[in-house]
């Protein structure tokens, strides 16, 4: 009996690494039965429309074809779809969010049609994301109240303050419900005393519940005041004018982009950095060197004779829609942990989950001061390829018997013109990634991904 029930796992399980790699590399098929009966359109007529029998798409729409070239653009140009929506079906990105959210779910989770779901319904694949990014934020929410009532000085005299007025208030409100008779001094006194106790526990009640209620816009849009920075710098698309001059206000810039708190305080530093590259390497001259020299953060050093992490963040702060290629940037500590991200289509990281050690912004916090460059490669369909530069180095003045604190910085180039001939195959968290031979993996990927892409 239990041979037959392990038996019955592993034909379950063999069938979900089917229906991966069907959804993975074969659904083209799929896809343009989708589109065709989203329009109404009979195969006949399609068929008749391309030059070919009604059996012979029926097969392709099965999969039980392969297809390609021009008669893929005909079909595309009947559906009046672009044919890359035929042959890479959903976004990338969305794929990753879609198959992240459901890694919280456990092995129960169909994962294997997550590419075939996102597909078909991009609209409520983005609801799916969306409320899993909200439950997420709930759950951070939770934690931060749960170490507030376990570890703040702030909570623990609010409730002090709380207590001692109703404790307050019901001695004085036991003395005069007694059967003694009080003169109208007494009385009155304690009368008094219980209207300002009163007055006392309205008060410090109402401070209680702001202290722990979080308004509802910041569980939306991010759970750390890092991610509501970039999400304001975002809206800008990462463009700050205002810092190219010599004098900005930058508590009023970061106050109209709607920071407060320690969000506003980190906007500051995050500012005065930004301040400080621009007036190393002043926009216009940097601009017109970096297309001259191809993008090379070396060459861009030595000619400016600034440091190498300092080419990298004002690469990434060159506007896009000057003709300059989109580049992304992410920065982390001797831990690891992001403390700034610029993404870029195909470049993302979430702080919910562990990242994966061999992209280089990991591996410059053990070569620190040496620059890295390296070619990475990403498990999706597409094979997403990366021209990456990291270096790592030490934050702030360095001084005697004082360990030096180390900031990584990368930037990330996408579809890279050139192959540096040799690429190092990343991903994302472990556990939504079907890379099955990797050296570093922490953990077993989840049910219907591990090995099932061959890769």
């Amino acid at each position: 009996m239990i041979v037959n029930q392990f038996s019955c796992r592993c034909r379950k399980r063999l069938k979900a690494l089917g229906e991966f790699t069907v959804s993975v590399k074969r659904l083209t098929g799929s896809r343009i039965r989708e589109k065709r009966l989203d329009q109404g359109l009979r195969q006949a007529a399609v068929a008749e429309a391309v030059g070919i029998s009604p059996s012979y798409l029926n097969l392709i729409e099965h999969n039980r074809r392969r297809i390609g070239g021009k008669l893929l653009s005909d079909l595309a140009r009947v559906l009046s779809v672009d044919p890359v929506m035929l042959t890479d079906g959903a976004d990338s990105d969305l794929l990753d969010q879609m198959r992240s959210a459901a890694a919280t779910l456990g092995p129960d989770a169909e994962i294997a049609r997550a590419e075939e779901f996102a597909a078909r319904y991009p609209g409520w694949s983005a609801l799916v994301v969306a409320q899993a990014r909200r439950i997420a934020a709930l759950h951070e929410h939770t934690l931060a109240l749960t170490d507030r009532m376990a570890h703040d000085p702030q909570l623990a005299n609010s409730l002090h303050e709380v207590i001692s007025a109703v404790t307050s208030i019901r001695s004085s409100a036991s003395i005069l419900v007694t059967q003694e008779q009080l003169d109208a001094d007494w009385q009155k006194r304690f009368h008094q005393n219980i209207h300002k106790d009163s007055l006392r526990l309205a008060d410090s009640s109402e401070a209680l519940i702001a202290y722990l209620e979080a308004p509802e816009t910041k569980l939306e849009v991010a759970q750390s005041p890092f991610e509501q920075m970039e999400a304001a710098l975002a809206l800008r698309d990462y463009q700050l004018e205002q810092l190219e001059g010599r004098d900005p206000d930058i508590a009023e810039l970061g106050q109209e982009m709607g920071l407060t708190g320690s969000s506003l305080r980190l906007f500051d530093a995050y500012a005065r950095q930004y301040q400080d590259d621009a007036i190393q390497l002043p926009l216009a001259e940097f601009s017109q060197a970096a297309r001259d020299l191809d993008y090379d953060p070396s060459q861009l050093a030595r000619q400016f004779r600034v440091d190498f992490a300092t080419v990298l963040r004002r690469l990434a702060s060159l506007p896009s829609h000057e003709g300059h290629p989109r580049m992304g940037l992410a920065v982390c500590d001797a831990s690891g942990a992001l403390t700034f991200l610029k993404p870029v289509p195909g470049f993302t990281y979430s702080r919910a989950t562990d990242a994966c050690p061999l992209w280089p912004i990991f591996s410059a916090l053990s070569r620190p001061t040496q620059p890295i460059r390296a070619e990475v490669t990403l498990p999706d369909a597409g094979q997403t390829r990366f021209m990456c530069y990291a270096m790592a180095m030490p934050k702030g003045e360095q001084q005697f018997d004082v360990i030096p604190v180390l900031q990584s910085t990368m930037l990330v180039i996408a579809d890279p013109a050139e192959s540096a001939g040799f690429s190092i195959p990343v991903g994302g968290s472990c556990r939504i990634c079907p890379r099955s031979d990797c050296a570093t993996r922490r953990e077993p990927a989840i049910i219907g991904l591990a090995g099932a892409a061959g890769l």
